[in-house]
């Protein structure tokens, strides 16, 4: 495991897949048949999907690009992302549908009132 990881461990009680070795080898399995079977049919990719029956902790572990990207790179994208609520509740945004309010979330993740970055 990398120190990345462990790091990332310690700041938050739910743990998201953020490197190709975490990301749990039966998803790996069922979106690539999904992909096997849809071929070019398909019309979003298997890890993008919503389901709202899902809990947050379900949500975190979804991963929607588990793959080399062009300069060879192995990369994951979790599908969720997962952000605390100013009342201290957790949230799960979908990468794609709820990218403006991600967006939002690291504009204000990123400077506090004296226009210092942090991340809270």
């Amino acid at each position: 495991m990398s120190t990345e990881f462990e790091a990332r461990k310690e700041q938050s009680d739910i743990e998201q897949p953020m490197f190709p070795e975490e990301v749990d080898q039966e998803q790996k399995l069922q979106q690539k048949r999904e992909m096997e079977k849809g071929g070019k049919s398909l019309t979003a990719n298997p890890g993008d999907r919503i389901d709202d029956s899902k809990t947050l902790e379900e949500k975190a572990q979804q991963v929607a690009v588990d793959a080399p990207d062009i300069t060879g790179d192995h990369i994951v994208v979790p599908t969720y992302f997962i952000v605390d609520e100013p009342d201290g509740t957790k949230k799960a945004l979908h990468h794609v549908k709820d990218a403006d309010e991600i967006s939002d979330v690291i504009r204000q993740a990123r400077v506090d009132e004296n226009g210092n970055r942090v991340w809270w």
